[in-house]
């Protein structure tokens, strides 16, 4: 096979970009699988040998240090990591897994790859704790136990160890099946000619969503060069989207002007972490606190956009306490906010609901929906 189009040896020079460049997973991998001239079963390959090593790093290093007396250098271990994924987790044949992952390796490092690559293929993996079997920071286990209980939230940590399942609504557009649930809640019941702001629109899953149903949207964001996404998706779907840059905090428009103004809010995204690979190694304890603060002074903003009878949806990628009751919580006692829970198949979640990744094999999402008093 030629070099260029070796998915291993790809795969190895994407965990290089992420590890030394902090490259983000998916854009690394998408600019290398375009220049590739791979085939679609060795991108898919490729795919998962990134996607996977990255999820499963710290249980991967686990196994590998049982068999290493020293630190190797990051290239090497890299190359180890790949094989243990292989071999563990990926269903690849032994032999197949430890000859072509070696020769990936550096050549003076081959002959160590080749004794800890065959060695792990044959060792049955004892785990000190569910942190390192599942290949979590100890922080996301131990919140989410707090949070969602040890049951759920272990069945949720499991699940996005797990590739995402493609989805794709009638008009073509790949978007999760929670993230569609959320678009079709917000425009539930919406009048005739109603008119929706998405605050936190980028890339414009939702946005376009609620365009399709004939709503007239307002897309918002705060990044130029993301709203251009936006647009870009709303020109190829063929619906309209008003565009408008803007600070959510701080919202242009004027008051009681939306039926509808949904908050999809920049969050910690522990609710997604099998389609963002990297994430859990990105995500800091601090981040969360910061997050909801932010959370609840784009709600403060929003509610006095919506018209008197219009309703106000908050939504949030993530499943922690503080991003989503707790959030729902502070804002209630600042506002006079009159809750209305959405039905199945959102699980009951304070006065919201909530979706797990492992009870649709989604997104784990959490939507809360007011009525302004």
């Amino acid at each position: 096979m030629n070099a260029a189009g070796d998915p291993r040896r790809i795969a190895h020079e994407v965990l290089r970009r992420i590890d030394e460049e902090g490259a983000y997973a998916n854009l690394a991998l998408g600019a290398a699988l375009g220049r590739s001239g791979m085939d679609r079963r060795d991108r898919a390959f490729c795919t998962d040998l990134v996607y996977g090593t990255t999820r499963m790093r710290r249980a991967c290093d686990h196994l590998i240090d049982r068999f290493l007396h020293d630190d190797v250098e990051p290239d090497v271990r890299r190359v180890l990591r790949l094989g243990v994924y292989q071999l563990r987790w990926a269903g690849v044949p032994p032999h197949a897994a430890v000859s072509a992952t070696v020769d990936v390796a550096p050549k003076r490092a081959r002959g160590l790859c080749n004794a800890v690559l065959r060695r792990l293929a044959e060792h049955e993996p004892t785990w000190p704790s569910p942190a390192i079997e599942l290949s979590y920071p100890d922080w996301i286990i131990d919140r989410l136990v707090a949070d969602l209980g040890e049951a759920d939230a272990l069945g949720a940590l499991m699940t996005m160890n797990t590739a995402s399942p493609a989805v794709t609504r009638p008009d073509g557009y790949h978007q999760d099946r929670a993230s569609q649930l959320v678009a079709a809640l917000t425009v539930e019941d919406l009048p005739r000619g109603g008119t929706v702001l998405d605050l936190c629109a980028a890339p414009g899953g939702k946005a376009t969503a609620m365009a399709g149903t004939g709503a007239r949207v307002v897309a918002a964001d705060l990044r130029l060069s993301r709203l251009r996404l936006v647009g870009d998706n709303a020109e190829r779907l063929g619906v309209g989207c008003h565009l408008v840059q803007a600070d959510g905090v701080r919202p242009p428009f004027r008051r009681a002007s939306f039926d509808r103004v949904l908050v999809d809010a920049p969050c910690s995204g522990l609710g997604v972490l099998r389609r963002r690979a990297d994430a859990r190694w990105r995500i800091e304890r601090e981040d969360i606190g910061r997050l909801a603060d932010l959370q609840v002074g784009l709600l403060e903003a929003a509610v006095t956009l919506v018209r008197p009878g219009g309703r106000l949806i908050y939504s949030v990628c993530t499943v922690t306490a503080a991003e989503t009751t707790g959030v729902d919580e502070r804002i209630r006692s600042v506002v006079d906010l009159h809750a209305d829970p959405p039905g199945a198949p959102w699980r009951p979640f304070g006065s919201g609901g909530l979706l797990l990744p492992q009870d649709l094999d989604s997104e784990g999402m959490a939507v809360f929906r007011y009525r302004p008093g």
